[in-house]
């Protein structure tokens, strides 16, 4: 009976040990950061003169057969998994040494590829921040607008060829309501007497935003930015709309650049201009590409009175002016810009977006 027990104490000591075996084992090998580290860790649980596993398993000898067999699974499964362990921890560092061998660090660095601001984002940061420093605010208004605002309040009648179906995208057949039909503004000007109904005087504003007309060739686009400025305040001269012209002319395009106006008509206006800035190419001597030394911008003028009563404003107190022209335009007229074909900026190929 003695002995009987004895075995059994012998067995659960024996139990132990592994299950204290175990627990080194894990905490060690969860250590181990190289491979030299590992074969020695090898070697400490699992060699044979020397391993701590084969250190328990001596102890077997004084057993049963029965015993030894209950025992050594044990130990036996013990060594399987202390084997597993080792075989993912080795895979796992003769990556690792594989990947760092690989990487030679004196190579340079391969750059990734970066985008930029397309041209026509940077023209109109451009124009934003030379009317930033004449006092003008942007301002933003609907692309989706009433032909009231587009025409009506700007002195267009009924009968005016830009309120055509062929001119204009219409999204009403017909009106409906007191505004009238909507439509895809066509100009920047739409939002001019949206800005006189605040009725915050002085007004010193610049629009540029999407518009769109029914047009497509190497100078025109059904989608388009164009850009609107105005100012009203009493006293307000054509001197004033001549100095702002040739200030954002000289800004944008260059100091050797000028600007002159010369007579149009625009419904909206009174006196009205045809704004011409001088040639990128000659600077105003004359070539192939200008002829005769300008070419033209875009149209400005005094606002005429009836867009000031529109806007609820009156023209016997209070007097400005309005400018506006294609962005797009504008920036192919740069100096050092050569742009044969406005449909280029949008056909989004990277051989020549990537030149600006």
């Amino acid at each position: 009976m003695i002995i009987l027990r004895l075995k059994a104490v012998i067995i659960k000591c024996m139990q132990e040990q592994i299950k204290k075996l175990q627990a080194q084992f894990d905490e060690a090998i969860a250590a181990v950061t190289d491979l030299a580290a590992l074969a020695e860790l090898e070697v400490k649980y699992l060699g044979r003169k020397a391993g701590e596993l084969n250190a328990i398993l001596r102890g077997l000898k004084d057993l049963s057969e029965t015993e030894r067999r209950e025992a050594g699974a044990l130990a036996n499964a013990l060594r399987q998994e202390m084997e597993e362990k080792i075989a993912v921890v080795k895979n796992r560092l003769q990556s690792q040494q594989t990947i760092a061998g690989d990487f030679d660090v004196t190579l340079p660095g391969v750059k990734f590829p970066e985008g930029h601001l397309h041209l026509v984002t940077q023209a109109i940061a451009e124009i934003s921040e030379i009317f930033e420093h004449l006092g003008f605010v942007r301002r933003r208004y609907p692309e989706v607008e009433w032909d009231w605002y587009a025409f009506e309040s700007l002195n267009m009648p009924p009968d005016h060829p830009a309120r055509d179906e062929w001119e204009t995208f219409f999204i009403d057949k017909a009106p409906v309501g007191p505004k009238g039909q909507r439509i895809l503004t066509p100009h920047s000007t739409s939002g001019d007497v949206r800005e006189m109904e605040k009725q915050q005087l002085p007004i010193r504003s610049i629009n540029i935003a999407k518009c769109y007309r029914r047009q497509i060739d190497a100078s025109h686009l059904p989608m388009f930015h164009q850009f609107d400025g105005q100012l009203i305040d009493q006293g307000v001269t054509v001197a004033d709309l001549k100095g702002t012209l040739d200030y954002f002319v000289k800004q944008f395009f260059g100091a050797k650049r000028q600007a002159r106006i010369r007579p149009f008509h625009f419904r909206f206006t009174e006196p009205s201009f045809e704004v011409d800035v001088t040639c990128g190419v000659c600077l105003g001597a004359g070539c192939k590409l200008c002829k005769s030394g300008w070419v033209e911008l875009g149209g400005a003028g005094m606002l005429h009175p009836n867009v000031l009563k529109a806007g609820k404003i009156d023209p016997r107190k209070y007097s400005g002016f309005a400018f506006g022209w294609g962005v797009e335009r504008t920036y192919m007229m740069k100096a050092g810009l050569s742009i044969p074909d406005i449909r280029m900026l949008y056909q989004n190929d990277l051989r020549f977006l990537q030149q600006f």
